[in-house]
């Protein structure tokens, strides 16, 4: 009997010896263009990290910034790609979290708005309170250079909230659909991240003779790297500052165009204390 029971408990003992599975760092990135382009775009910067962390890296698209926030507050992913505002959002939730790199763009962002060519409005180096009255849309709800920064400028030089200046206000979802909103007429003026105007520009996406940039904002910080305060009790002492390294010296062209971004620098919590100061004054962060 006792001969029989031995392989068991041999098979019980490597069993319970056996190591656990590592664990996947996982992050996320704010769908800021359209969603079928983000796996594409990030798969392959999940496969960079998984060689300089030493760990397997995943990428899980979400559906909304508000998504990317709740994921990161509920631990679903450890790191992301956030906007200034949604950075701000997420770090408040999770104690320690900090924004560790940024793109050498995002220090001085822009929002240019952007108007149909039937809207009669040409572009100045003053705001264009012309467009008052006219029918406008934002990006996302939650989004930096889509509507946080172009309502405090609305706010700011037509002294009155979107929805008084405004003949009809909407929310596209993002920057992409809202230049094909505002190109199609749907809507006659629109706040987009310069960056997506830029990259559609060159793409040939867009029809200069329907659309056109009427105003460029002043520049302000944007988007960053932000990680969890707690990641080190998962992968231990010293990995912020490897993922902050392996973000430093992302050199190839091809993953850097997935941003885009020409580099990425340091950030912290700090450099982006200006959009903490927007959001509280119109009311967007409490």
């Amino acid at each position: 009997m006792k001969l029989k029971l031995l392989p068991l408990i041999l098979l019980a003992a490597f069993v319970f010896a056996a190591p656990a599975a590592a664990e996947s760092f996982v992050f996320t990135a704010i769908p800021d263009e359209d969603e079928s382009q983000l796996r594409t775009r990030f798969d392959k910067v999940a496969n960079y990290l998984s060689k300089t962390l030493g760990v397997e890296v995943k990428f899980v698209p979400v559906k909304s910034y508000a998504a990317a926030v709740t994921a990161f507050r509920n631990d679903q992913v450890q790191l992301a790609w956030f906007g200034g505002l949604s950075g701000v959002r997420a770090r408040a939730l999770v104690k320690n979290s900090s924004a560790i790199a940024q793109g050498a763009e995002d220090k001085e962002f822009q929002t240019y708005f952007i108007a149909h060519a039937s809207a009669n409005l040409k572009k100045s180096a003053a705001f264009p309170k012309a467009m008052a009255g006219k029918t406008f849309t934002f990006g996302s709800k939650g989004s930096t250079s889509g509507r946080l920064m172009p309502e405090y400028f609305i706010r700011k030089h037509l002294e009155k909230a979107p929805r008084r200046a405004f003949r009809r206000v909407g929310f596209s979802g993002d920057h992409s659909r809202t230049i094909a909103l505002v190109q199609s007429g749907a809507f006659q003026v629109g706040a987009v991240n310069f960056q997506v105007w830029k990259k559609q520009m060159a793409a040939g996406k867009i029809d200069i003779s329907k659309v056109s940039v009427i105003w460029e904002t002043p520049k302000y910080p944007d988007y960053n790297w932000s990680i969890r305060g707690d990641v080190e009790k998962k992968f231990g002492p010293g990995f912020v500052a490897k993922v902050k390294s392996s973000l430093l010296n992302m050199r190839d062209p091809d993953l850097l165009k997935s941003f885009p971004r020409q580099s990425f620098i340091p950030a912290s919590n700090i450099d982006y204390q200006p959009i903490v100061d927007v959001g509280r004054e119109i009311g967007l962060i409490e």
